[in-house]
């Protein structure tokens, strides 16, 4: 028997610990203000320690077959979510953690980026998950602010579904990296019949046209 992928694991992690959400009666709405029937609860993730030292491990073995980790710096995770995967990987790869703010707190230094980032310092940052990519540009634009380089980003779940979210990212100088997508999560989903088929035939629909989807489905 053939192992199974790191993709198909973490879907079925994803869906073993009851973090995919589907509604088409009463879509989602995403942080960029657009209809979903599905959403990934990626902070669910942290509660389950065997699934996340699992998935911990995958993100830890893929980062280092992809990227020069020897040149990082340092692991910098994007607030709020961010900031318990980029704990994860820190100590699993043996990199300093900063974290990012979304914007400087407004009180005592001021800061946007906690922890201690010297100029010229390699960061990769990470997410849980990633739609559009537009928040990746914010983080990864204040470490560069602060003086750190930044050229790689590495999220536990990407859409998948945007065909723009890349380029977005390369645009921006940043690679994407990550472990699952919405498709292979329906895959896995079908495979397990864990929602009805009625319920997945509208996920796939929205994932062929998800800006299509949103507009017809918006309030």
């Amino acid at each position: 028997m053939s192992a199974v992928s790191p993709a198909r694991a973490t879907a079925d992690i994803l869906l073993d610990i009851g973090a995919v959400h589907i509604n088409a009666g009463q879509p989602f709405t995403l942080t960029s203000g657009k209809a979903s029937p599905v959403y990934i609860d990626g902070r669910k993730l942290i509660a389950y320690l065997n699934e996340r030292r699992a998935v911990t491990d995958m993100a830890a073995q893929l980062l280092t077959q992809i990227c020069d980790l020897d040149n990082v710096d340092y692991i910098a995770g994007g607030e709020t979510a961010g900031i318990a995967y980029a704990a994860f990987l820190s100590e699993a790869l043996s990199k300093p953690m900063l974290y990012v703010r979304k914007k400087p707190k407004g009180f005592g230094r001021g800061a946007q980026i906690e922890g201690d980032l010297r100029k010229g310092a390699k960061v990769l940052l990470v997410e849980d998950l990633t739609t559009d990519g537009g928040s990746k540009i914010v983080f990864a634009d204040a470490l560069r602010d602060a003086g750190g380089v930044v050229a790689d980003v590495f999220s536990v779940f990407f859409y998948g579904i945007y065909p723009q979210s890349e380029k977005i990212l390369a645009d921006a100088g940043l690679r994407l990296h990550y472990l699952a997508t919405w498709a292979d999560v329906l895959a896995a989903a079908r495979g397990r019949q864990l929602f009805a088929g009625a319920a997945l035939d509208t996920v796939e629909e929205y994932l062929k046209d998800p800006d299509g989807w949103s507009l017809a489905h918006s309030a």
